[in-house]
């Protein structure tokens, strides 16, 4: 559980105010990661993200000075890259860096670059940003990469989220507050009686910072982006509020959430399931100040599109529901060995389990252990480790080979589920399906039968011998042992000899298909 944080330490030395910039992030990528263009109108840059698999960077969106840059954490690739660790790893590197205590250092106004150019109330003018058109539905452009901080008034922790924006106008945007949350409940309590609710949006933020507000750990969710970094954050007070936030971030945004309730229309929006979310009423925010760096990128986050699997949303998405789920699987089960969130489909429905099960039914408890810690996760399905859980032709053949649905298919009716769901229908529960892809479990010492085990080509690895007599005497052997035996090429000089030796000393086999004499 996170703590909540400490005061700054002020003797703490002084962080590298670039180490997490995300500008620097952007420079680290190479040309296979990194599309970067000089220009383009805003009106293309959803189009771009749409069709690209790397990051992107507009020098000049919109023919404007400041750049931005979309999809930045729309591949598994890059968020390995973030936390310098690999792609199969990552789940674990994000739960190891979560033990981490958090760390703080308060930097002064004069020396945060995110307050490098402060601009405040009638100067604030959110379509002086290079905010663009997601999809074509769409009620308005968005701010879609926002990282909001609010101070909950009764703890005094910070919460911290990925929130949306609808531009309503110069000043004025609409937040998504509709789906169960921290700041929801935050809200509807201090609207509730009448009082504003102070916030603040970074943007154009590293891949690190995105993947802790994307958490969900009781306390204060500060620390999340220390512990995740890995070092102590920079973090300085907002110039319009007393929210601390990251002090090299790109932009901050800050403002409040006005105390109407839900009462202005917010949407529709492509949502990161890949359908469009409705018109809504939600909250107003109102803007008191832009800060942002001299030389700020801003950040826009891609979402939903024919190519899930692409966007920012749907591989953090991913990265949140592995780490959560590996945290939950590590307390019902002795060795999980893989979890494997897919992106094509949000991130979050379809998960896959490689585990190696010590005692009969710990498969089944893996699928009752993930039904249970993620509303969100609908389908699971559970392997072997043999089973590669991120190649979908080994999945496929194993849901083909290792399944049989009146015996390894485990359904729970009446289940929460996410309502931005289409399948639903207006309903607020759902079903959950567990799928058992698991060979039966062998007994110590036991050994897989011939028709469970899978074919590959042959390895050679078996013991020399002076004579395939010499070999035979020594036990059963397969056609791949006996070319081992004697350094064979090709084996055709053992069929030759097998059957040479027939009349005088008969070769038969058992009933795996080994050699051996009658």
């Amino acid at each position: 559980m996170a703590q909540p944080h400490a005061a700054p330490q002020s003797d703490t030395p002084a962080p590298d105010l670039d180490a997490f910039r995300l500008r620097r992030f952007l420079e680290s990528l190479d040309d296979a990661s990194l599309q970067r263009q000089a220009e383009a109108p805003l009106s293309d840059v959803a189009a771009i993200l749409e069709s690209s698999p790397k990051a992107v960077w507009i020098d000049h969106p919109g023919g404007g000075q400041t750049s931005l840059c979309g999809n930045v954490a729309g591949s598994r690739e890059r968020l390995a890259r973030a936390f310098q660790t690999t792609t199969t790893d990552l789940p674990n590197e994000v739960s190891r860096r979560l033990r981490n205590a958090p760390r703080f250092v308060e930097i002064s106004a004069q020396d945060a670059p995110c307050q490098q150019v402060v601009l405040q109330g009638d100067e604030c003018d959110l379509t002086a940003l290079p905010v663009h058109l997601q999809h074509g539905l769409d009620g308005a452009p968005y701010l879609s990469a926002g990282i909001d901080f609010v101070k909950d008034p009764d703890t005094g922790w910070t919460n911290v989220g990925v929130r949306r924006l609808m531009l309503r106008g110069r000043r004025t945007a609409g937040i998504d507050l509709v789906a169960p949350s921290d700041l929801r409940a935050i809200y509807l309590k201090q609207s509730g009686k009448g009082q504003r609710v102070p916030i603040a949006f970074a943007i154009g933020t590293h891949p690190i910072d995105h993947i802790a507000a994307t958490m969900r750990i009781p306390g204060d969710e500060l620390g999340l982006l220390s512990s995740l970094r890995g070092a102590a954050l920079p973090v300085v007070k907002c110039v319009t509020n007393d929210l601390m936030v990251p002090a090299d971030a790109e932009f901050i945004l800050e403002g409040y959430l006005d105390e109407a309730g839900h009462v202005e229309p917010e949407g529709p929006y492509g949502e990161f399931l890949g359908y469009y979310g409705v018109v809504k009423k939600n909250p107003i925010f109102h803007i008191t100040a832009i800060t942002h760096r001299h030389d700020a990128v801003f950040q826009t986050a891609s979402i939903s599109g024919p190519n899930m699997a692409w966007t920012d949303t749907a591989q953090l998405n991913a990265l949140r529901t592995e780490v959560t789920l590996w945290r939950a699987l590590e307390t019902a089960v002795r060795e999980v060995r893989g979890v494997y969130a897919a992106p094509a489909n949000g991130g979050m429905f379809n998960v896959r389990i490689a585990l190696q099960q010590r005692v009969p039914g710990e498969a089944r408890n893996a699928i009752a252990a993930v039904f249970g810690s993620l509303s969100n996760v609908k389908h699971v399905f559970v392997v072997d480790p043999d089973i590669d859980i991120f190649s979908d032709t080994q999945m496929d053949w194993a849901l083909g080979t290792r399944f049989q649905a009146d015996r390894d298919l485990v359904v729970q009716t009446g289940m929460r589920a996410m309502p931005l769901d289409p399948s639903l229908q207006g309903a607020r529960q759902g079903a959950k399906a567990g799928f058992d892809l698991t060979l039966p479990l062998l007994a110590p010492g036991e050994v897989r039968p011939l028709d469970y085990r899978v074919p590959a080509a042959p390895r050679y690895e078996g013991r020399r011998f002076e004579s395939l007599e010499a070999a035979l005497e020594d036990g059963p052997k397969y056609f791949e042992e006996l070319m081992s035996a004697i350094g064979s090429r090709d084996g055709r000089e053992i069929v030759r000899w097998l059957e040479d030796t027939q009349p005088s000393r008969p070769v038969t086999r058992d009933d795996e298909g080994r050699y051996l004499f009658r």
